[in-house]
Order: C-alpha cells, then sequence, then structure tokens
C-alpha cells in the first residue's frame, strides 16, 4: 500500500481533467467484477449465423476448442489504478482516489526476476498512470539496463503534473517508447470522454515530447498514439485514420507522431457503466458479436503477453486483470512464475472477449489484420 504522505491524491484531482468519478468511490454494485460479468452474460445480444453469444463456443467454431498462448514476447505490468484523471471510457476505473492499490518495490523486484526467465524482450508498463508509481523509474531503469525494450503507456496530461514534468527528457535519455492515449484529434471528443481541459494538456504534452525528438521516425524516440472510439461504436480502419490524425495535428498544432494504434472499447467498468446509463448494453455488444472475425484469433494479445497485476497475481491480459480472472494454473503469482506453465495454460474468456475480435481486432499492438 502507498501511503497518501508519499502520492497526494488531492493534488493529482486537481492537476488532472475529470469526466467522472470512480466507481469505487461511488460504492456502486458494478464496481465488483462479478456484477460486470453478470451484466454482459444477461445481455440480450444477436449475431450472424455462425456466432453464438458464447465466446468459447465460437472459438471452438473457428478452429479454436483451446485457446493456447504461442511465445511470450511481452510482459505487460499494471503498477496500480492510481491516475491523475477520471475517465469516462477507463476500463480500469483508475483515478485520484485509488491509492491503495499499487505496486510495492517487493513486487517490482519479483516482476524484474519472472522478466529475467520469461525470455521476453518488451516490457509494457500500464496503470492508471503508470508514472505516478513511486518505483516506475527504478523499474525502467533496470529494464534499460538489461537491453528491454520499455514501453510506457501515458496518458499525456501525468506529463503535466509536478511529479512528472521531468519525464519527458528522461524517457529521451534511455529511449522508452511512450504510447500516448488521446480519444480524438479534436477538441470536442477528447474533452467528452476525458473531461475539459484535457485536449489542450494533451497538446501541450506532445509539443514537450516532440521538443525532445519523440514523434520524428528516431527508431530510439518513438512516439504512438492510441485512439478508442468516442461513442458505441467499433473503431475504424487504422491506416486510413493515421493519415487524418497525422494531417489534422500537424496542421493545427504542428505536433508530429510516429503511428496511430486504434482500440475497440471494451464493455467493462466505467464504459460498461456508460452503456448502461445511455441503456446501449445490448446494441454494444451486438456489434462486437456480429462483427467478431475469426482471422483475429491468431494475434490476440492474451497469446504472447504475461499480465501481471499491482498485487503480483498473474493474468492472461489486462481486461481480465481488471475483472479479476486469475490466469487458470496452480499459483497465479508473479513469485511463482514458470514459462514451461504458461505456455500450456489455456487462456480465460468470457464475452468482453469480443471487443478484441471485433472487425480488424484489437491488441496491445492496436488492430490484428
Amino acid at each position: 500500500m502507498i501511503s497518501l504522505d508519499t502520492i497526494e491524491s488531492s493534488q493529482l484531482a486537481a492537476e488532472g481533467p475529470r469526466a467522472t468519478s470512480s466507481l469505487k468511490s461511488r460504492a456502486i454494485p458494478l464496481v465488483h467484477p462479478e456484477e460486470q460479468l453478470r451484466v454482459l452474460d444477461a445481455a440480450d445480444i444477436t449475431g450472424g449465423p455462425t456466432n453464438s453469444g458464447r465466446f468459447g463456443l465460437d472459438l471452438a467454431a473457428s478452429g479454436w476448442p483451446r485457446l493456447k498462448p504461442d511465445r511470450l514476447e511481452i510482459v505487460q505490468i499494471n503498477l496500480g489504478k492510481l491516475c491523475n484523471m477520471t475517465c469516462m471510457h477507463c476500463h480500469v476505473d483508475s483515478g485520484p482516489d485509488r491509492t491503495e492499490e499499487n505496486m510495492d518495490r517487493a513486487t517490482v523486484d519479483a516482476c524484474l526476476q519472472a522478466i529475467d526467465r520469461s525470455g521476453a524482450q518488451v516490457v509494457d508498463l500500464t496503470g492508471g498512470a503508470p508514472e505516478l508509481n513511486p518505483n516506475f523509474e527504478y523499474l525502467v531503469e533496470a529494464c534499460v539496463s538489461r537491453g528491454l525494450r520499455v514501453l510506457d503507456r501515458c496518458n499525456l496530461t501525468v506529463l503535466l503534473t509536478r511529479r512528472c514534468e521531468h519525464l519527458p527528457e528522461w524517457f529521451a535519455k534511455r529511449g522508452v517508447e511512450i504510447i500516448c492515449s488521446l480519444p480524438h484529434h479534436r477538441k470536442i471528443g477528447t474533452d467528452a470522454q476525458r473531461g475539459d481541459g484535457t485536449y489542450s494538456k494533451s497538446i501541450k504534452a506532445l509539443r514537450r515530447l516532440n521538443a525532445v525528438g519523440y514523434g520524428y521516425g528516431d527508431p530510439d524516440r518513438q512516439l504512438t498514439l492510441v485512439t478508442n472510439p468516442v461513442g458505441a461504436y467499433l473503431v475504424g480502419n487504422q491506416a486510413s485514420l493515421e493519415r487524418e490524425w497525422k494531417t489534422s495535428l500537424a496542421h493545427n498544432h504542428d505536433v508530429s507522431f510516429d503511428r496511430l494504434l486504434t482500440l475497440n472499447n471494451l464493455p467493462m467498468s466505467r464504459y460498461l457503466e456508460w452503456l448502461m446509463d445511455t441503456d446501449q448494453v445490448d446494441t454494444y455488444l451486438s456489434k462486437l458479436l456480429q462483427a467478431f472475425n475469426p482471422a483475429t484469433i491468431a494475434g490476440l494479445m492474451c497469446r504472447n503477453v504475461l499480465s501481471i497485476g499491482w498485487d503480483g497475481h498473474l493474468y492472461d491480459c489486462d481486461f481480465n486483470q481488471q475483472l479479476e480472472m486469475r490466469m487458470d494454473i496452480p499459483h497465479p503469482h508473479v513469485a511463482d512464475f514458470d514459462l514451461s506453465i504458461w505456455q500450456s495454460h489455456s487462456i480465460r474468456t468470457a464475452r468482453h472477449c469480443y471487443g478484441c475480435t471485433a472487425g480488424a481486432g484489437s491488441s496491445c499492438g492496436g488492430a490484428i489484420t
């Protein structure tokens, strides 16, 4: 646990835009993963002639009786739920009030030991805002010293907070790849999802990253943007959206970036709450089911990623992590990580997985097909 003496929750709340408040702060039933799964299972959804609405059956009908891992390439570490923002679509239910769920040094060290045993060459750091964890820089330094590729999943506005304003230069010196979430290349879409003032702060942060060499094609200073649709829609074509975004941000703000990744919103946590409030749960899940694409299955992130939660428990992906669907192995904790057991286990799935197999698919690396 990280105390409020270490991280000032009230200061973070003042520094970060807010579109809503966390489910935990409101103590509503949906804060519990089992309630989210119940809502998804109860949804009345319709699909194509081969879609059952039961993800496991649709996998089997597509030639995958069991979803198994492939080659472990990425260790993704969720450093906690603390964040300077409270976004409408957040699948983690993160926010300034989530000070308790943050990884401690002992667990960070256990993660490093597991990375050494895994053979993975990429370490993907996420949150919350991972930069707010007091052990963040220690972990990055340890990974860089091992010659690993380090990805930081950044919400952009955190780079303007007092505790993180040094990070653009710090990242550049270490060759950390920055993967920044931005709902839309225009203000109205971004602020609607993330809170008033988010867009202007995001542009300011992007300019700071550009100023230290990010976003201009340097392989050691890669700047990636990630977008989720604003509303109950599936994401558009990644290549065409990248062209649109690059043109818009360059013309309107003189901002440059290297690539755009597109992800479907998964129906869970605060995005599920929004779907419920707007009476669109059945409609959105039906869209995902109707767009089920068997060609995405081989490239699903759960097949090449080890997901580690803030408390060290192991999961098949960050989405399963937030639903507390621990990896189906005898001892699903990072201290007990065994590569051979990971390679032989079966990946857990449920209805939310339709979000990753819809259309061109969604993965840590954006579209799959």
